[in-house]
């Protein structure tokens, strides 16, 4: 029998959308919560994202299935109070509620925190949302794409001189999912002291800046306004940037002297130690130019690969650009286990897991991304329906 994990016993009725909330609720059942996925009876919009054809008739869009496998999936008509009703009773037993509507709309429906907590005084409420439950924006739309915009991520990704670039993936729903989960267990901990539940008001904007912790002390204890530097590392080391070889990309991560001097060995080109240009990391930063060119000289005799085994080897850290398949498929990952297969009614699905590991008790997932409305019956039952009420429940179309 597995260990228990850290929140078996937790249940979690989880009304968020998209990717930010979801992916929050996703990290919770990963560590052994009970989430039922609370949505529309036509489902949610990213069910159905259109990269693939064959999985979005099913309803079962992958970047969907990567942030709601382990659920169980409940459908509700929110506008009939039938619905509402079912919402009031399943949170007497709940101990979270997650959700990530504008500000408001969960009260207008009559189960917003004030509501809830006065079925049930232990109830911890989420709400997600784009700015927070108060401020001048807080009724604004929260996107991705708007919080990396504002948040001043892409006005310092991409080469300069090239215009603002969005990151490579949602970073700012995933950052603020990471932070949701977060603040949801410190509130189920801090619970076990004071047994009292409470609102968690996470916001987007807030929860990136929050990342950016970083770029802010630049700016507020040193006036540093970040640019774009391009693929440069924060640490503005000449060494820690992206290199040509002589087939395809490598990056090098020289940021300590100790890794200058063996990159420089590995490299055959000891005499650049001794090169005045480069006495230290001010001058190696204003000759970046020429010290680039002696690197990317070495590195054209082999492919990116080959330099990666024999400067790895050296002790110097690098890495070949790889994508997201070439990167899953590495043996370290394999090695690690990040990736669970699941079984779906279409055949096993691999997908990937927690970031780190418990000793006991760790992340796993229990079961396949659900089908729409698939647990509702179950989960009505569960909750004291009998099977005359949730036929009526139907025929009103409330389920």
């Amino acid at each position: 029998m597995p260990d228990a994990r850290p929140f078996e016993g937790v249940r979690i009725l989880d009304f968020t959308q998209v990717l930010a909330g979801p992916f929050a609720s996703f990290q919770l059942a990963l560590l052994g919560a009970e989430v039922v996925k609370v949505e529309r009876r036509e489902g949610e919009e990213m069910r159905r994202f259109p990269l693939s054809p064959e999985w979005t008739a099913r309803g079962m869009a992958p970047m969907w299935m990567a942030a709601n496998a382990g659920k169980r999936s409940l459908t509700l008509d929110l506008r009939r109070p039938q619905a509402v009703e079912v919402v009031r009773r399943l949170a007497a037993g709940a101990d979270v509620v997650m959700e990530n509507f504008r500000p408001g709309v969960m009260d207008r429906l009559g189960i917003g925190h004030a509501a809830l907590s006065e079925i049930n005084p232990r109830l911890i409420y989420c709400a997600i949302s784009g700015f927070g439950q108060d401020g001048p924006d807080r009724l604004e739309a929260g996107y991705d794409g708007r919080i990396q915009a504002m948040s001043g991520i892409m006005a310092m990704t991409g080469e300069p001189g090239a215009g603002p670039m969005r990151a490579g993936f949602a970073v700012c729903d995933l950052l603020t999912g990471m932070t949701a989960a977060y603040a949801v267990a410190g509130a189920l901990f801090q619970r076990t002291h004071t047994g009292r539940g409470q609102f968690v008001d996470v916001s987007m904007l807030d929860s990136t800046l929050s990342f950016l912790g970083g770029a802010v002390a630049e700016w507020t204890a040193a006036g540093h306004v970040q640019a774009q530097w391009g693929n440069q590392a924060v640490s503005r080391c000449a060494t820690a940037n992206l290199f040509r070889a002589g087939e395809g990309h490598l990056l090098l991560a020289v940021n300590a002297e100790k890794h200058y001097r063996l990159l420089f060995q590995a490299l055959g080109r000891e005499e650049v130690l001794a090169d005045p240009r480069f006495a230290d990391w001010t001058l190696r930063y204003e000759n970046r130019e020429a010290l680039r060119a002696i690197i990317e000289e070495a590195l054209a005799d082999a492919d990116a690969a080959t330099w990666e085994r024999r400067l790895t080897g050296a002790g110097v850290p690098c890495a070949c650009v790889r994508r997201v398949d070439e990167a899953i498929a590495h043996r370290q990952v394999e090695a690690r286990g990040l990736l669970q297969e699941v079984e779906t009614a279409w055949g096993p699905l691999r997908l990937a897991t927690s970031g780190f590991r418990l000793a006991h008790g760790g992340a796993r997932l229990d079961r396949p991304p659900p089908a729409l409305g698939e647990h509702t019956e179950e989960i009505l039952a569960e909750a004291g329906y009998t099977a005359e009420e949730i036929a009526r429940l139907r025929a009103e179309a409330a389920i």
